[in-house]
């Protein structure tokens, strides 16, 4: 299956390990005490995330510039952030706005325009968003009306489907540029949810995509399911936020995605069936970090890991449940407090092949 990757090691190995520079993207939703806590970090722990930043010298970029290099295939800046929020919430603007705007610090705001041009209650509004394009926010898409991306309604083919799909990203994006002058071709999809149909359709319209699979950037990152890391919930305490805001990407040549323990078959898509034990094999660029490689799964914990070469394969312990899971493989860096992270998510269908979906 081609996942043999060649072995770096010795003074070489250490010298691209040193050079693996990572830039975090960061996820937030609400910045309120009043809102759903899954979705939510308060003002109070917002303000001490930012204070981290600024306290350990961790650079705050803007999307547009991270995104750039990626494109050119250039070295992210290391000990680098991204700021980016999800459906443009009134916190944005009442509670975390003016904390970065008197940091200066750039930042990005994924909008579902539906609810801005129907002036529902608890989003912001497009005079909002203009004053925070004004002052270092980037507005970027998160379709129309908050879609489920991937699924087909019921009788709808799947001509129909790509035809409201596009009209559901083209749309946001038409009502961006029309509102606030800007039209970066970014989006996040919403609930983190994609699969190839979903992917193909925007690398034919031009653009780059977020999920919400955790880990850093890197030279390894499919620039149609970026990860990020969401906070909010049990997540963004100030030994996670530190945790996560430092990471590195896993030192990886290759990553499978296969059917089966001896990776004989693999999977071309992140769809698998409920019951499943998808296997993820990562080939490493250094077999000295491979020793001391963990993977966990989601509401599984620890998982089995093993070896073969410089290839390390992983799968969890217990089929896998409908909705959306992950698997997170992380080992530390040799600098302290740093760790590489690469994470894999899997979206499964129930027993009768249909969409599960949490918000």
């Amino acid at each position: 299956m081609g996942v043999v990757g060649k072995v770096i090691t010795g003074f070489l190995g250490l010298l691209l390990c040193s050079h693996l520079h990572a830039t975090v993207v960061l996820q937030y939703h609400h910045v309120s005490d009043k809102t759903p806590p899954s979705t939510s970090v308060t003002p109070e722990l917002f303000e001490k995330h930012l204070d981290y930043l600024e306290s350990q010298g961790l650079r705050v970029a803007s999307l547009p510039d991270v995104i750039a290099k990626l494109k050119k295939g250039e070295p992210l800046p290391d000990k680098t952030v991204v700021l980016t929020f999800d459906d443009a919430y009134e916190s944005v603007y009442t509670v975390a706005f003016p904390l970065m705007k008197a940091r200066d610090l750039p930042f990005t705001v994924f909008v579902n325009t539906d609810p801005i041009d129907k002036k529902r209650r608890g989003f912001v509004t497009w005079e909002q968003m203009r004053e925070m394009a004004e002052h270092g926010g980037t507005i970027a898409n998160h379709t129309a009306d908050h879609t489920f991306m991937p699924r087909l309604r019921e009788g709808e083919s799947r001509a129909q489907w790509r035809e409201r799909i596009k009209a559901e990203v083209m749309v946001a994006e038409k009502r961006i540029e029309e509102e606030t002058g800007q039209s970066h071709k970014v989006l996040a999809y919403p609930y983190g949810e994609f699969d190839n149909n979903v992917k193909a359709l925007l690398d034919e319209l031009g653009f780059i995509a977020f999920a919400q699979n955790s880990g850093p950037l890197g030279q390894h990152s499919d620039l149609l399911a970026l990860p990020r890391f969401p906070f909010g919930g049990v997540f963004g305490a100030p030994d996670d936020f530190a945790l996560k805001a430092n990471t590195r990407p896993m030192p990886v040549s290759e990553v499978a995605r296969c059917s089966d323990r001896r990776c004989r078959q693999t999977l071309d898509d992140v769809v698998v069936a409920q019951g499943d034990r998808p296997v993820l094999a990562i080939t490493l660029k250094q077999e000295n970090v491979l020793p001391s490689i963990n993977c966990f799964a989601s509401r599984q914990g620890a998982i089995e890991t093993w070896v073969d070469g410089n290839t390390l394969y992983t799968r969890a312990n217990e089929p896998l449940s409908p909705g959306r899971t992950q698997y997170n493989c992380t080992a530390p860096s040799g600098e302290r407090g740093r760790f590489f992270w690469l994470s894999q998510q899997w979206l499964v269908t129930d027993k009768d092949g249909n969409w599960v979906h949490q918000d």
